[in-house]
């Protein structure tokens, strides 16, 4: 956990922008996929402020980088249906900046993104929250799916 995730997002935003203008796979209109990728990116940085705030709420560190700091586990809102809402909420805004690159190769850098924040960063943060709430957060990881 020494890569902050917003820079593993905007790594993979410029992969992808690399990637399009590099290899362009299967070209398509930009005007009528604007919508769904302004949609994509609007949504995701609402659930990534809807998350903060719930972090703020519950007192607790916001700072992914340091989860043995959490005095609190936040399980209801979005962690309800995700553990992992907020990278869920990057990977919604890098959907949507694929959609307004306006090619397919973008779409390629999704999975190395998931691969990359999954052992970066979810990995690691679960054995720490395991560490630190034991039973409890077990008890969440069996209820509450990584992704969706």
């Amino acid at each position: 956990m020494k890569i902050p995730p917003p820079i593993i997002t905007i790594v993979c935003a410029g992969l992808m922008w690399l990637l399009n203008r590099a290899v362009p796979l299967v070209q398509f209109d930009q005007g009528w996929m604007s919508l769904p990728g302004v949609v994509f990116i609007v949504t995701g940085l609402c659930l990534d402020l809807w998350c903060a705030a719930q972090f703020y709420r519950a007192k607790t560190t916001v700072n992914p980088l340091r989860p043995e700091n959490s005095s609190a586990l936040v399980v209801d809102g979005m962690y309800r249906l995700t553990r992992n809402p907020v990278y869920l909420g990057m990977l919604l805004v890098l959907t949507g900046v694929a959609f307004l690159l306006g090619s397919m190769s973008p779409f390629l850098v999704l999975p190395v993104f998931i691969v990359a924040i999954n052992y970066l960063q979810i990995f690691p943060e679960e054995k720490a929250l395991t560490d630190l709430f034991g039973a409890r957060y077990r008890e969440y990881r069996q209820s509450v799916r990584r992704w969706l």
